[in-house]
């Protein structure tokens, strides 16, 4: 499968079964985003995996969803922030772009181990660092449930080529 292919294929589940993901593939999607790129190579992430019960408990406080509860794993991506490389002209921090790269990595290697995920962003961050015990310069970011999709892929509603790209001659 090329990437173009992959990309769409990937998709945000929203209902997982409750079979577990192997050791195989989650060392393997573990491994992608330690390869993702990052501004300077400062590679600014931290990641949780939760899989036993007492973890998963943890994190499904900070996002109190039905169909969050189904994934039989959640790892939470961090932005380490005394790492990330911070731009000198403006002081604009890349930590979030570069933990944004990770997890989309994530996303792709799951869904080309036949695995679903889906991005969650509009969770408890403040709480999740509680309940984590996350060292001060750590920020949970984004929330990637993983497992075997349950819910049916629907047409992806994407902008034309033309409304988003600009040709500079």
């Amino acid at each position: 499968m090329n990437l173009l292919e992959l990309s769409e294929k990937r998709y945000s589940v929203r209902g997982y079964s409750s079979e577990s993901v192997s050791d195989e593939d989650l060392n393997y999607i573990l491994e992608c985003a330690r390869l993702a790129p990052s501004a300077v190579n400062r590679q600014p992430w931290h990641f949780y995996v939760c899989k036993s019960e007492d973890a998963l408990s943890k994190v499904h406080k900070c996002y109190p969803r039905d169909w969050f509860y189904t994934a039989p794993m959640v790892i939470v991506a961090c932005v380490n922030h005394e790492e990330e490389w911070v731009r000198q002209n403006d002081g604009h921090p890349h930590g979030i772009v570069d933990i944004s790269i990770a997890v989309e990595h994530i996303c792709l290697a799951a869904t080309e181990r036949g695995l679903g995920s889906c991005w969650v962003c509009n969770f408890d961050a403040k709480l999740c660092h509680e309940l984590f015990d996350m060292p001060a310069d750590r920020e949970p970011a984004v929330l990637i449930p993983i497992g075997r999709g349950t819910t049916e892929f629907s047409e992806k509603k994407r902008k034309n080529i033309s409304d988003i790209v600009t040709e500079i001659i």
